[in-house]
């Protein structure tokens, strides 16, 4: 959950860059350890991760979160843990819970206190030798834990003041750990919540990462609003890859209230120069940013906007996420699972579908399955799965659709496609939900690209209790941010659902969300609408 004021970016260019190539001593590691600028697992292979942040502290309930991310192709997950400070104190014993569940799915743990967050200029926050203590306190669940845990001191330990003494902090930190035994590899965050736009942790990395007596330290950097340019974002990473320190891209988002950071940069350099990324988060984000919800209501059957991005797109976890090899991946099975069976489909309405088919066999392991329609030649990511079933929804009524599925393994091998098949969703008379009014206007128009404000009316007697809102682009329009609800878009076909918030829409009166978009040309507005799969007046 984020809480960040706005920063203000400071010129790149032009900075002397004080960091040093470190000697590293010959270490008899144990676990993750830290080799010439590399992070390399316990058998000595390189690891990038390839994951999200989860909320745990704040949604303690929602043990099933592990085991969706992992089947959508992550090989490691950042877990928000609490000292108690801020919020409801994890012990050792939800500790070791949380551990033995990355295990169980196959996933890297990367462990962080949050009660450090924007220390010294947000209210409660705690200190980074704080947080050493509640490690101290948990170490039980940890020690020999090395092989799959990661951690991460404390979360963005300093606002946008007093972070002068960050170096020192976190070198005493880290020493306290090391002090008390702790072997694992320690990451720590920047300040500047997290963004480091004083260049503090930049500037005096190597410092810390000599400080450490294991030389097993990993740095940081969340990239948020000022990491809006391709330039900063591959001069910073760049300059910890030719210093030879370990950095990866702890949290990151498509968009944020303090700027929009440049992700399609983040995902193709950090690619490109074998870093990890962690993107921020799951699910159950509020304060505003409830748009950096990658799932909806921690539902690994509806992917947001952003969800659909880091998973499925270019550059994304599932083209290139690669198992730890101390579960067996890294490279040593290199054997695609079978291929599914041919999807069924039961259950068809006018906006979803239920799709079955035979589960696919592997040496080690099938983690997941992922959908897909297919359009000639073209597949479009739809959905991920767990299991050899689940319900597409987001369709328009009475279209026609076809779909297959791939398997994937433990190792991140992905299978042939299944067979196909073809679905007509029902005409959406059927629905109940038919007393509504919609009303579509663009606010705001420059080259390539526009603003819209959409407004649902109910015209009815009776609530709405969750909306999905359809309609069909004409001209190749593209919706790049929207608000006050959860987008889903594939081709010209648009599904807007409800946020948390605007569920409900009384009778007489609305709800509203507005987006932003490009377009090429000619940009005319739909002229029909869906609720639900029922048509809506248009205003």
């Amino acid at each position: 959950m984020r809480r960040r004021v706005t920063t203000a970016a400071v010129a790149l260019l032009g900075l002397l860059f004080s960091m040093f190539v470190v000697a590293q001593p010959a270490h008899a590691a144990t676990g993750f350890h830290v080799s010439g600028g590399r992070l390399l697992d316990a058998n000595g292979n390189d690891f990038v991760m390839r994951g999200v942040n989860h909320a745990h502290t704040w949604y303690t309930n929602q043990t099933s979160s592990l085991a969706n991310i992992k089947a959508l192709g992550a090989n490691t997950v950042r877990v928000v843990l609490s000292s108690g400070d801020r919020w409801t104190r994890n012990d050792a014993a939800d500790v070791a819970n949380v551990v033995a569940q990355c295990k169980a799915n196959r996933l890297i743990c990367v462990l962080e206190v949050h009660d450090t967050t924007g220390y010294g200029e947000q209210s409660g926050a705690v200190s980074l030798d704080r947080a050493a203590d509640y490690w101290l306190s948990v170490q039980s669940a940890l020690t020999g834990q090395e092989n799959y845990v990661i951690v991460n001191i404390g979360n963005e330990p300093y606002g946008n003041a007093g972070y002068s003494t960050w170096a020192a902090d976190t070198s005493a930190a880290i020493n306290k750990l090391r002090d008390a035994g702790f072997d694992h590899t320690i990451m720590v965050d920047a300040p500047n919540w997290g963004q480091d736009w004083s260049f503090t942790m930049r500037d005096n990395a190597a410092q810390v990462f000599a400080s450490d007596p294991d030389r097993n330290t990993v740095f940081s950097i969340h990239m948020y609003g000022v990491f809006d340019t391709a330039a900063e974002i591959n001069d910073y990473l760049n300059r910890f890859v030719t210093a030879r320190l370990p950095i990866v891209v702890g949290e990151f988002g498509h968009d944020h209230s303090d700027g929009n950071p440049d992700e399609d940069t983040i995902f193709a350099t950090t690619q490109a120069l074998g870093l990890g990324y962690l993107g921020w988060s799951w699910s159950g984000n509020g304060g505003g940013v409830e748009y950096l919800d990658m799932v909806t209501s921690f539902d690994p059957t509806r992917l947001t906007s952003w969800g659909q991005r880091i998973f499925n797109g270019a550059n994304g976890i599932k083209a290139t996420s690669r198992e730890a090899s101390v579960y067996g991946g890294g490279g040593g099975d290199t054997t695609a699972p079978t291929a599914p069976g041919t999807p069924t489909a039961a259950d068809v309405t006018p906006g979803s579908v239920r799709l079955s088919w035979a589960a696919s066999t592997d040496a080690v392991g099938v983690t997941g399955y992922d959908v897909v329609r297919v359009n000639g030649t073209t597949e479009t990511a739809v959905t991920t799965s767990a299991t050899n079933s689940t319900t597409v929804t987001g369709l328009s009524a009475n279209t026609s659709y076809t779909f297959a599925v791939y398997a994937r393994d433990a190792a991140g091998n992905r299978s042939t496609r299944s067979g196909t098949v073809a679905v007509t969703t029902l005409p959406g008379g059927g629905n109940p939900v038919a007393n509504c009014q919609v009303t579509y206007r663009v606010v705001g128009s420059w080259g390539g690209g526009f603003q819209a404000d959409v407004v649902i009316r109910n015209t009815g007697t009776t609530p709405i209790n969750g909306w999905t809102l359809g309609w069909t682009y004409a001209n190749g329009q593209t919706i790049t941010t929207l608000w006050n609800g959860v987008l889903q878009q594939s081709g010209a076909d648009v599904t807007v659902r409800n946020a948390g918030h605007n569920a409900t829409i009384p009778a007489g009166g609305s709800v509203s969300f507005g987006f932003t978009a490009s377009w090429n040309g000619t940009n005319t507005n739909p002229t029909a609408f869906s609720l639900g799969g029922s048509a809506c007046a248009v205003a």
